[in-house]
């Protein structure tokens, strides 16, 4: 799914928590969440996307956690597993220990940048949440699941990164999450290639209200215009009319599909292509038609709002981002017909 490669929006965002945490050093990531949430508040036109970002106040503090690795990082294992290897298979491997800040951001940054997929849906008339049930397509963390969970969302992660099951391991991390009003929802993740590994695609199961990607369904993640290496692009498994087609068997009559990218500027004309700036829809409106999809907004401009988006959480300040001419963001939504 998501290339195991620093995103670019995700290496300013670790950035900007880096510097708080340094600024103050006994602030908690969840604090720093739960400031970022009122800094965005102003942009939240929706209750549902009020809600997310009120839903920070539950958030509890959580310890470093110790995880270990290959040297490919292709494996992971938690501190238990690992102390359960032989000696020698353990000293090949590397000993990690991630902070609060890795917990709620990983490496893609803070959670509550979900609040535009969100502002998006309220536009399609998604006003709650509340006992929907909820998949995203490369995840990256339980973060921003796991805030919609205390909405009553039923929510499942789906990415292919190894540490994500490592680090989500210990009690509480999945399962059962109480909101303040809401009934109970549930976060769980899924680790592996979705939807190319019967396993996997067994595991996520289907019957969703929502299915959403943001920041990995890209078109110079999946069709680069440009000869790049593998570990940079986003690898399905599939064709792309069967993923599509798999999308739709996943969502029940009337779900939507959600589609939301932030970008970089494309690379100068000269310079080394840069895959994760075209964020462009990868399959085009007409292939979702053919296979069963109503197109409700097809590489729609999102870039003035996410750059108050960006404003608001201090990419400009902090990583001296030019918002301006250096973030954009578009989104397709598709509907499977009642």
């Amino acid at each position: 799914m998501r290339p195991r490669i620093a995103v670019w929006i995700g290496t300013a965002l670790l950035a900007r928590v880096g510097f708080a945490a340094a600024a103050q050093p006994d602030t908690t990531a969840a604090e720093i969440l739960r400031a970022e949430a009122e800094a965005l508040r102003p942009l939240a036109r929706s209750s549902l996307g009020r809600e997310f970002l009120s839903a920070t106040s539950l958030l509890p503090q959580i310890a470093t956690r110790v995880v270990w690795t290959d040297s490919t990082r292709a494996h992971a294992w938690t501190d238990a597993e690992a102390h359960a290897l032989p000696d020698s298979a353990r000293e090949r491997l590397v000993r990690r220990e991630l902070d609060d800040s890795f917990y709620w951001n990983t490496r893609y940054g803070s959670p509550l940048a979900y609040l535009r997929p969100l502002e998006i849906l309220s536009g399609a008339h998604v006003k709650t949440v509340d006992r929907l049930k909820l998949a995203d397509f490369g995840c990256g963390t339980l973060g921003h699941l796991r805030l919609l969970a205390a909405l009553g969302v039923d929510a499942t992660g789906i990415d292919v990164d190894p540490l994500l099951r490592a680090l989500y391991s210990e009690s509480g991390d999945q399962g059962a999450i109480a909101g303040p009003s809401h009934g109970e929802g549930r976060v769980r993740l899924v680790i592996g290639q979705w939807p190319a590994t019967d396993s996997v695609r067994d595991a996520v199961g289907g019957g969703f209200d929502l299915i959403v990607s943001k920041n990995t369904l890209k078109n110079g993640y999946i069709h680069p215009a440009e000869p790049v290496s593998p570990r940079m692009l986003v690898h399905l498994g599939v064709s792309d009319s069967a993923f599509i087609a798999e999308l739709y068997r996943a969502l029940k009559p009337g779900g939507l599909v959600l589609i939301y990218n932030l970008c970089p500027a494309p690379a100068a004309p000269g310079q080394p292509y840069i895959p994760w700036a075209d964020g462009r829809c990868p399959f085009p409106a007409a292939m979702w038609r053919r296979l069963g999809f109503e197109v409700r907004a097809f590489d729609e401009d999102d870039s003035p709002r996410a750059r108050a988006m960006g404003h608001a959480l201090e990419w400009d300040r902090n990583d001296g981002m030019d918002l301006e001419r250096g973030l954009f963001a578009t989104y397709s939504l598709f509907e499977r017909p009642r």
